[in-house]
């Protein structure tokens, strides 16, 4: 049955209350692997609740998450053929490694591809602390891959910065675990398709793939050293496109321009899987 777009645009996204603890702090970053290299004492600030704890920028995606809402069937989406596509985070002030936030989600476009190439699902999520100060502007482009063709609107479509050529001014190597995706998903993320095998064969891959967002906090952990000399506090704003899966255990190479212009492959197998990024560093 198509969905309907109406009702889509209009879902009821809760309000999502969190509190947010060192341990949530800590556990996010190890969830992106910040710390797999244990002579690197920049990254404790980051996994070592007895420093001064930093948090880590990109943990702004999951603070405040909805949960996996598109599962949900009154949405009539095919959730088992959705991926994530495009990202974005800007920061307002600094995340808290301790205090209460709140996430609010709303749906803010849907592009008919049409049959057979799927939809676009655009969202946004406004991060505040307990003071109604802003933290953080989220957005996502969801590609609903088995959603296309219900009649609906074809555009407008979001135009990603242009994908960076030449070669690139730093490059930084950073590894994932095979477990990590189990690991990333304690942060509030449980799609199956990132730890059931068969799950993951229904949806077209041969095995469970690493979340996009895991991806995107490897790559945020590259800048922080590459550019920002672990401070987060640097790092203003970043946008991505998702170009092809990540598999836990693969290594992330991630090549920046000193124009802010990045992207990242998989040294294991040569290919793209994060195109198009473009990070504002102050």
């Amino acid at each position: 049955m198509p969905l309907d777009p109406e009702a889509l645009l209009h879902f009821p996204i809760p309000d999502i209350r969190q509190t947010v603890t060192p341990a949530t702090s800590v556990l996010y970053a190890l969830s992106v692997g910040m710390g797999c290299a244990p002579m690197n004492p920049a990254a404790l600030d980051f996994v070592d609740q007895h420093r001064v704890l930093k948090a880590m920028p990109s943990m702004a995606v999951v603070l405040g998450h909805p949960g996996f809402w598109l599962a949900n069937p009154a949405t009539g989406v095919d959730a088992l053929r959705l991926v994530h596509g495009e990202q974005s985070i800007v920061w307002h002030a600094p995340l808290p490694t301790s205090g209460e936030v709140t996430g609010r989600t709303r749906v803010t476009g849907l592009v008919d591809k049409g049959p057979g190439k799927g939809a676009l699902l655009y969202s946004e999520k406004i991060l505040t602390d307990e003071h109604e100060t802003l933290l953080a502007t989220t957005t996502s482009t969801i590609f609903l891959r088995g959603d296309g063709g219900f009649g609906g609107a074809t555009g407008p479509i979001r135009q990603a910065p242009p994908a960076p050529s030449g070669t690139p001014d730093h490059t930084v190597d950073l590894p994932t675990r095979p477990d990590q995706a189990l690991y990333y998903r304690l942060n509030g993320d449980d799609n199956p398709l990132h730890a059931d095998p068969a799950r993951a064969e229904k949806a077209g891959f041969p095995r469970p793939i690493l979340h996009g967002l895991c991806t995107l906090g490897v790559v945020t952990h590259a800048l922080l050293r590459a550019r920002c000399n672990y401070d987060p506090g640097r790092l203003a704003a970043l946008s991505l496109r998702f170009s092809a899966p990540v598999f836990p255990g693969e290594t992330i190479r991630t090549e920046i321009w000193s124009s802010g212009s990045f992207r990242a492959r998989v040294v294991e197998r040569d290919i793209i899987v994060v195109n198009n990024g473009l990070a504002d560093i102050t």
